[in-house]
């Protein structure tokens, strides 16, 4: 085999900008890697299809160009400066509910979750009890992805 050649095993990655905070109190500033098609919907891999696609450890580089495995468990939240979120199928539909979230690490989010579920079962509660366990809740600023296992507390926000 030439080494010019490129591999058929090859997948095309791009790197997307993130802050990942931890159990441990860090935030660390970096890159994910992600498939520039993605396996499991239309259109490119999103940071929540990684971190909801199996256990364990994911590969995330840090500001030093050192590429670091970190434990899912130990992921409290990832805040993504895009709108990833909306590409989900259904969201244009999903109800929209605005919240105010406490994590395991302090923090507090005020933002939008979508409830992907049938009216009248469209509630806050339901999205607390059902979906993935890296969930969106979009902020003016930006989206943070959460970790549904360090939730302390979810209400629905008051304007």
């Amino acid at each position: 085999m030439n080494l010019a050649e490129p591999s058929a095993f090859r997948v095309e990655k791009y790197r997307s900008d993130a802050i990942v905070r931890l159990t441990n109190g860090a935030a660390v500033i970096g890159h994910f890697f992600l498939a520039k098609a993605s396996p499991m919907s239309t259109g490119r891999e999103r940071v929540a299809e990684l971190l909801n696609s199996e256990s364990g450890f994911f590969p995330f580089e840090n500001q030093n160009g050192q590429t670091v495995l970190y434990n899912r468990d130990h992921v409290v939240c990832v805040e993504v400066s895009d709108d990833e979120a909306s590409l989900d199928s259904g969201y244009g539909v999903a109800t929209a509910r605005s919240v105010s979230v406490l994590l395991s690490n302090g923090l507090h989010i005020q933002g939008m979750v979508r409830v992907y579920r049938p009216e009248g079962r469209d509630r806050l509660s339901d999205w607390a009890r059902h979906g993935p366990r890296f969930r969106y809740i979009e902020t003016p600023q930006s989206t943070f992805i959460i970790n549904a296992d360090h939730i302390v507390y979810a209400r629905e926000a008051t304007s």
